[in-house]
């Protein structure tokens, strides 16, 4: 990663806005700062230079004299995986004094993912101003992510456009992930939104694409589905009473986790403990879904493997395993606490498209919450560098 020296940035505070300078009073408009996050990111004059806004400073360059506290600095961190700029940006942010003025600087790499969009608009830079992408610039920019090195799920597949469902695509998932201003003036092409999309390089879906919208996902990807065993007893080699493999689509697979949870939870009544009689499931259901679905963003869908995510119910105790070590920095350490990291970015963009995440990196300590809450033991993980298994027990 590219960074600049004290020196550097100095020569930058003091210049004039630019292409790969922006100047903020303060956080007030943080639109206006996402937007220049995703215009740096996109870095359609291909300087290669990481962009730097100077949060601190007026128009004029005279400073601001903001008041700058550990709040601030959070919520400026944070922009990088709110889920407002997809993909994720890689930001750093800190604060400097230059010329006797304290300032933060935000400082925005170029994406290797390009076209960056920021709430379904692609925003670039055009001298010291952040302007819409033009759909010129917008094939540009998908010419430059596709040079660039991918994740496996972005990378192209050896198999037609039409093994995808184009009209699924065109009817359910445009209006998800662009917004209807966008969409309602969209002169672009089917084709051009479906690259700027990341579901196709070249004339070939990416492997994320035909995961989401193919009609027959595993013939190409064998090991992209869901084993479930509900096992009477604690042991693997114990009798098996459920055994179901999840195929499909993404969609389907990820609604049919949710159905085979309900079914199998169980649901006690305490009439006993109080007034009033008390429900209280041995799992809870939101836990379980979000530990499930999180397998499903982070295995590792690579040629190499064919090992499918795994959900195992014993009579004790429920195993998810997912194919696929931790990324970095994700840690045994930190995994849980909001850290965030992506095996297959385009996959966690289409899973919060579709509606099964909200905010990424919340999805595990939500579950720790809600099993708090239902008095069952804490989660439990075990990794190891192809495998990471998670454990849950059920409520006394």
């Amino acid at each position: 990663m590219k960074a600049y020296s004290d020196l550097e940035l100095l020569s930058l505070f003091r210049s004039r806005e630019s292409e790969v300078v922006e100047r903020k009073r303060s956080i007030a408009d943080r639109s206006a700062i996402r937007r220049t996050i995703c215009a740096f990111a996109n870095d359609l004059a291909n300087r290669g230079k990481p962009g730097v806004i100077f949060i601190g400073l007026n128009d004029d360059g005279s400073c601001a004299d903001l008041r700058i506290d550990d709040e601030l600095l959070r919520i400026l961190a944070h922009m990088r995986t709110d889920a407002n700029i997809l993909p994720f940006p890689s930001i750093s942010v800190e604060t400097k004094v230059f010329d006797g003025c304290e300032v933060v600087v935000l400082i925005v790499q170029p994406s290797a993912s390009a076209p960056v969009s920021y709430q379904g608009r692609i925003w670039v830079k055009v001298g010291p101003t952040c302007q819409l992408a033009t759909p010129e610039e917008e094939r540009r920019l998908a010419e430059k992510g596709r040079i660039s090195a991918m994740a496996f799920d972005q990378r192209p597949i050896d198999v037609a456009v039409e093994e995808l469902d184009l009209d699924h695509i065109k009817q359910t998932y445009l209006p998800a992930a662009i917004c209807d201003e966008i969409l309602a003036q969209n002169q672009r092409s089917f084709e051009q939104q479906l690259h700027s999309l990341r579901l196709l390089v070249g004339n070939r879906p990416t492997r994320g694409a035909l995961l989401a919208f193919g009609r027959d996902p595993q013939h190409r990807l064998p090991g992209a589905y869901v084993q479930f065993l509900r096992i009477a007893g604690t042991e693997l080699g114990d009798p098996v009473t459920t055994q179901i493999a999840l195929k499909g689509r993404l969609r389907d697979i990820l609604h049919r986790i949710d159905d085979i949870l309900k079914a199998n939870i169980l649901v006690r009544t305490d009439i006993a403990s109080g007034a009033t009689e008390v429900r209280r499931p041995d799992y809870p259901r939101e836990a379980l879904q979000q530990i499930a679905w999180n397998a499903v963003m982070h295995r590792s869908y690579d040629d190499q493997s064919n090992a499918p995510v795994r959900i195992y119910w014993y009579a004790d105790r429920i195993e998810i395993r997912n194919p696929g070590g931790l990324v970095a920095p994700v840690s045994p350490g930190n995994i849980g606490t909001g850290v965030t990291s992506y095996r297959n970015p385009l996959v966690a963009e289409l899973m919060l498209h579709m509606g099964f995440a909200q905010r990424f990196g919340f999805g595990l300590p939500l579950a720790r919450r809600k099993l708090r809450e239902n008095g069952n033991p804490p989660l439990e993980f075990d990794f190891s560098h192809d495998n990471v298994v998670a454990t849950i027990r059920p409520s006394p």
